[in-house]
């Protein structure tokens, strides 16, 4: 990769230094010089400040709440591209707005394909991203996607906390193919914790499908925004007999009063990522950083090798995340 690094910039937005950081030390690049300009309304005004005339630039930055962070991410891209860079590839650790992937009553966006059809009318040549709501959502895009999997991430933490009988579970129907990935990889069982949902954020029963009574529960899970779903998820594991709750989400959104909710909960743990920052630091959550991944997939961008091979369950978890 040395012949290909001179000809590489690494660029972070405001919402996601603290993790483009950690991304640019693994990967071994500082991270490119930007400074944002603000005008009295509020506008700002994104500038490179140094030349990226032919090189491939990666903008990291995750697009969570406030929806400046998204125009930002936009309005560097077409710095760049208005720079003559050769490449610009939208590394984003949390794709916001995902969630509204169909249209599933009358007159409602399909908030996931508009900001894909932003990003490439901006001029993003490639995205990057973590565990999309629906993975379907990369066929909104016309670009090239990488999409990245925390699963090895997740896995070689489970393998080392040795409980002596795991199974996982899934906090909804909508889970399932996600928590069955992780069941086979570790060769455990699964179960369901089947959910209704009358309005959002709000969970109106919950049911569990599978035996649990004795058992080490692992919930998994893209997302974890209210953290409602997965406290009555935990209540109900541990009255059905599950000796320890655990939970694994990506994307700690966490918000309202989810904190709270979480250090008062049946939950034994949450584990998460650093795709998006932790506001308040508790005993319960647990941050596991996706640096090393994001670094180790750039870096197969750039050899033009294979990025699914960082996910073959065959190789060690481990061996994967050497950069």
């Amino acid at each position: 990769m040395e012949k290909h690094i001179n000809k590489v910039k690494l660029f972070s937005g405001r919402g996601s230094r603290y993790l483009s950081e950690k991304i640019a030390e693994e990967f071994g690049l500082p991270l490119g010089d930007a400074t944002f300009s603000h005008y009295s309304d509020g506008e700002f005004q994104p500038s490179l400040n140094e030349s990226v005339r032919g090189t491939d630039i990666f903008i990291i930055q995750s697009t969570f709440p406030p929806q400046e962070n998204l125009i930002e991410l936009c309005l560097m891209i077409d710095a760049a591209k208005r720079a003559s860079a050769h490449k610009v590839v939208a590394v984003i650790p949390y794709y916001g707005l995902a969630r509204q992937d169909r249209k599933d009553k009358p007159r409602v966006p399909i908030a996931a394909k508009m900001v894909a059809d932003i990003l490439t009318a901006v001029g993003a040549d490639r995205v990057m991203t973590m565990d999309l709501h629906a993975p379907q959502i990369q066929g909104f895009f016309s670009i090239p996607v990488d999409h990245l999997d925390a699963s090895v991430i997740f896995i070689p933490y489970i393998q080392n906390l040795k409980l002596p009988r795991l199974k996982f579970a899934a906090p909804d129907i909508g889970a399932s193919k996600r928590v069955r990935f992780f069941a086979q990889a570790m060769n455990v069982e699964m179960v369901i914790c089947d959910k209704e949902r009358k309005i959002a954020n709000e969970v109106a029963s919950m049911t569990v499908i599978g035996d649990v009574e004795g058992y080490d529960i692992v919930l998994v899970d893209d997302i974890c925004d209210t953290a409602n779903t997965l406290c009555k998820a935990a209540q109900l594991l541990k009255e059905k007999g599950a000796r320890s709750v655990r939970a694994v989400c990506t994307h700690p959104v966490l918000s309202g009063s989810a904190y709270e909710r979480i250090e008062s909960s049946e939950l034994d743990e949450l584990v998460v990522t650093d795709t998006i920052p932790i506001k308040q630091i508790g005993k319960k959550i647990h941050v596991l950083s996706a640096s090393k991944l994001f670094a180790s997939a750039i870096r197969n961008v750039i050899d033009h090798s294979s990025i699914s091979s960082l996910f073959s369950i065959e190789q060690s978890f481990q061996q994967k995340l050497n950069v």
